[in-house]
């Protein structure tokens, strides 16, 4: 017997919604599968892709694809907060920076921290007086979304690998762990430098804390001079003190008298500028 036009027009539709709903795990449209067994829960493909994009290490780098700034207008916004939070230290110290953690990397770890958060009213009341809003927001993440968290250092080498979240990254790092697992060499040239890029030293007689670093931060927000050669770093603490924040530029750094703290090629303690892998 011929079907009529609109009884097919329906047919297919119910074709096309039966196989609609096979290819969601679902076998009726009333709640269970036709069995008298619990019919499964649609497959998110988004949700299901998601771990795949979100954990990748397409440099092998060792931080996932998530972790970088893969825009320039991140880059650049986290390269002015994270250079402008080090500097303001220098006038003075937020309580948000710790006692227990002011040395010379405590003060990139802060700056980092402090820019990749949100900076809304509530975190500038928690800053200190002076501080102003000089650059959006990182897009990406801020840090109460970071994908590990607080864990922004890497303690290891290697690609990344879903293991390495309870394993390879902390809370902590110190200068050593920076230079090996969260920069990249750029060069002992200065003109490759960029604000936010860091300057490591290393003295190996020192047997405590061999590796000192700085932080570059290029032209200066405050009291400036028209130089783009300033850097920012904290001197270390020790029993007798706990240290300073000091301010100074390249220039200045050539001429010091201790050899060991100049900034220049041949001078073999000083092993060059590197970047933040997030900035890569």
């Amino acid at each position: 017997m011929r079907i009529p036009a609109s009884e097919n027009q329906l047919a297919i539709f119910i074709l096309s919604l039966s196989c609609l709903l096979l290819m969601t795990g679902c076998g009726s449209p009333f709640g269970g599968r036709g069995d008298g067994t619990e019919r499964a829960k649609p497959v998110d493909l988004k949700k299901a892709a998601a771990p795949v994009m979100r954990w990748s290490d397409s440099d092998e780098d060792g931080f996932p694809d998530a972790m970088e700034l893969g825009s320039f207008n991140d880059r650049s916004n986290f390269r002015t907060w994270f250079a402008y939070i080090a500097e303001m230290q220098f006038y003075k110290i937020s309580e948000q920076w710790t006692r227990e953690q002011r040395d010379c990397a405590g003060l990139v770890r802060f700056a980092m921290r402090e820019a990749l958060r949100k900076h809304d009213r509530q975190w500038f009341q928690a800053m200190g007086e002076g501080y102003e809003s000089l650059a959006p927001d990182i897009r990406a993440y801020t840090l109460d979304r970071s994908p590990l968290g607080e864990k922004l250092f890497r303690t290891d080498f290697g690609a990344f690998q879903m293991s390495d979240i309870d394993t390879k990254f902390s809370e902590f790092a110190d200068a050593r762990t920076l230079k090996n697992y969260n920069t990249t060499f750029v060069g002992r040239d200065r003109r490759q430098a960029q604000p936010g890029d860091l300057l490591l030293y290393h003295q190996p007689w020192v047997q405590k804390y061999p590796y000192h670093v700085m932080i570059f931060i290029g032209g200066e927000r405050i009291a400036g001079e028209g130089s783009k050669d300033w850097v920012v770093y904290h001197t270390g603490s020790s029993a007798q003190d706990e240290g300073e924040i000091k301010k100074v530029r390249l220039s200045v750094l050539d001429q010091h008298p201790d050899k060991r703290w100049r900034p220049v090629e041949n001078n073999r303690n000083f092993l060059g500028f590197y970047r933040l892998r997030i900035l890569e």
